[in-house]
């Protein structure tokens, strides 16, 4: 039994699975109150899947990419509760789980883009390609200017938030998903751990990562410098 949660994007969420199946999903969409919303997140998905933090062998978070406050939440969430209870804490790209809501949705069908919100006028954003019922990553996730991307990449449809902040993005559909569902990244988690694959460093590698936060840009805050000596 998974628990699988997700602070990367305004969707603050939380899932429990049995194998594959999503017996209970809890979504709060707000940008601001992650660690607020996240703990009650958990235990009302909990009560509704009729389970309790004990059944749980193992955790899946979403390791961004995204804002730096919120993957913090929802990574030490984590990573306490599998500490707590003795069972392994495995990362997934939370873009990962915006692609496989596109394929589920039928709103894509061959390459398409995932962008999600990055503020400063930024997405984050990676390529995929819909293969026999099957999503697959065909690019690292970056952040960019929406604007800056590649002409190739513009023109692929987009799902997630960033087609409608950004006109120069075409969006795949009005119905296509735009911020994450915490039990389709369970979903993505269970396929990869079934399969065998184990957790790789590099994203181009695999899709199981260490539960670490994937920010791909240096923080707005920075580390004061030495005062300044008045002349």
């Amino acid at each position: 039994m998974l628990l699988a949660l997700d602070t990367a994007t305004g969707a603050i969420g939380a899932a429990v699975l049995a194998d594959d199946r999503i017996l209970a999903e809890v979504t709060h969409l707000d940008s601001r109150r992650h660690g607020e919303l996240l703990a009650p997140a958990i235990e009302q998905a909990l009560a509704e899947a009729g389970a309790s933090v004990k059944d749980l062998t193992g955790i899946v978070v979403g390791v961004g990419p995204g804002p730096f406050t919120g993957l913090r939440v929802g990574i030490v969430s984590a990573l306490v509760l599998g500490r707590v209870r003795g069972v392994p804490v495995h990362g997934i790209c939370s873009l990962d789980a915006i692609a496989e809501a596109a394929r589920l949705d039928e709103v894509v069908d061959g390459p398409f883009l995932v962008a999600t919100d990055a503020r400063r006028k930024e997405v984050y954003w990676a390529t995929y390609v819909v293969e026999q019922d099957r999503v697959r990553r065909t690019s690292a996730p970056g952040v960019d200017r929406a604007a800056d991307l590649p002409d190739e990449v513009r023109r692929l449809p987009a799902v997630g938030r960033g087609p409608m902040l950004y006109d120069v993005l075409s969006r795949a559909s009005q119905d296509a998903p735009v911020d994450v569902r915490p039990g389709l990244l369970g979903v993505v988690a269970h396929r990869a751990l079934a399969a065998g694959q184990s957790v790789v460093q590099d994203l181009a590698d695999g899709i199981l990562l260490p539960p670490e936060p994937l920010y791909l840009r240096r923080p707005d805050a920075a580390e004061p410098g030495p005062p300044k000596v008045a002349s």
